[in-house]
């Protein structure tokens, strides 16, 4: 078997991801587009059991997969809550160096969009539940704007 794309070209992957997010977010730092993805990431495995964040791991590329796993400290799931409730949280984190906005769950989820493809993401969203899959949906992009950008 081949080596997959996203072992193969990690940095070529991440760099189109980042810039995903900063053309999003309208900010042309990699650095804030690293810290709103940790930000959003967090939010969510937040409400995850361990076998959820696991699968859903499992979709990512490989450096996002990393850092949706970084620094994971393993607690019983929070309830699912209001799209403002996770914007907060993700840009809670490291608040005096954190300069997304309130755009960053949206630019979070059109990189991962890209990067996964929308109907692989959207079944593995599925398979966790309602609140999963309205976590991460984007409104106002055209299904070419969301599709695949490497394979």
């Amino acid at each position: 078997m081949p080596m997959p794309w996203t072992f193969r070209h990690p940095q070529r992957e991440w760099t189109a991801f980042l810039d995903d997010v900063a053309d999003v977010l309208g900010s042309p730092s990699a650095n804030v587009a690293y810290t709103a993805t940790e930000g959003v990431f967090r939010a969510f495995r937040r409400r995850l059991t361990v076998d959820q964040a696991v699968a859903f791991a499992q979709c990512l590329p490989s450096v996002p997969r990393a850092l949706f796993v970084q620094d994971w400290q393993l607690e019983d799931p929070v309830p699912w809550a209001e799209a403002a409730t996770y914007i907060a949280e993700a840009k809670s984190l490291r608040q005096t160096h954190n300069f997304a906005s309130d755009q960053v769950i949206e630019a979070v989820s059109f990189a991962l969009h890209r990067a996964v493809g929308p109907e692989y993401l959207h079944k593995r969203l599925q398979d966790i539940g309602p609140e999963a899959v309205a976590f991460w949906h984007v409104d106002g992009y055209r299904p070419e704007d969301l599709a695949v950008r490497f394979r």
